[in-house]
């Protein structure tokens, strides 16, 4: 019924339970997950997950946190092969941040750039096997929007965590892009995604966790799991004013139709 389409479950934080957490989201009616890497060992991780896991697919790429984990240029092949196998769904988690400080031997104009090289190289390669991409952004929109205009027509990226406005998303709906709402859109205060939430189309907006980060109500203070994007869909049919089974369809038909191999 469900998609969670953004879940971390290669994190060590579920690594003492990660069977117990999959059995409570099938048991939410979550039916497929969409688990995206951090970086090349985070990948392999994944895929050994995805490999005895028939309701999970994997998007492999190198966070822009850590992408001084990588230098030179053999990563982006190791990367090409993780891509090709039969689980991999996407591209991700990819992208800019410049709110974390840069990391120990870059300075801030060094590390913007770094980041942008294995962005570029990592949105090459999805072009070239023909997968979409997930983004990352953090307070680095301006950046993201120019790099990624190139590729309008090639690829199809998904704005994950979206926490705009619907005036930003427009462009990025019309050159084919989609956007994600994670459980912010449940807080009490959730920003201008709120009003997004009610008012983006059908067909252009997805829903996921980010587990197990951003707990949505009413799981405030404990990890996220994928069973709670069974929460956040609820919250979102309110402001939409659907049924819950009409959202959990749109969404879910939305996903497989962005996605490898659903």
């Amino acid at each position: 019924m469900f998609f969670d389409t953004h879940t971390h479950l290669g994190s060590r934080q579920f690594d003492g339970d990660l069977q117990e957490v999959l059995t409570r989201a099938r048991a939410a009616g979550v039916s497929q997950m969409l688990a995206p890497a951090t970086d090349l060992e985070n990948a392999h991780k994944l895929l050994k997950i995805a490999e005895s896991e028939p309701d999970v697919r994997v998007a492999v790429g190198i966070h822009p946190c850590d992408v001084d984990s990588v230098i030179g240029t053999e990563w982006i092949n190791e990367l090409r092969e993780l891509a090709r196998h039969e689980r991999v769904a996407a591209i991700g988690e990819i992208g800019l941040d410049y709110f974390h400080a840069p990391p120990e031997g870059f300075d801030l104009p060094s590390w913007k750039a770094h980041q942008a090289r294995c962005l570029i190289a990592q949105l090459d390669l999805a072009v070239e096997l023909g997968l979409n991409v997930i983004l990352h952004n953090r307070e680095s929109w301006e950046d993201l929007t120019t790099l990624l205009q190139p590729y309008t027509g090639r690829l199809r990226a998904v704005f994950h965590c979206f926490t705009g406005t619907m005036e930003q998303a427009q462009p990025l709906l019309a050159a084919g892009h989609l956007i994600s709402f994670t459980g912010i859109v449940t807080f009490k205060n959730p920003g201008p995604a709120g009003e997004t939430a009610r008012t983006v189309p059908d067909g252009a907006f997805m829903l996921e966790t980010d587990a197990p980060y951003l707990t949505p109500v009413p799981h405030r203070g404990k990890r996220c799991e994928p069973a709670f994007v069974a929460d956040t869909a609820r919250a979102v049919a309110v402001m939409r004013g659907q049924s819950i089974e009409e959202l959990a369809r749109v969404t879910s038909k939305t996903a497989k139709n962005f996605f490898k191999g659903f």
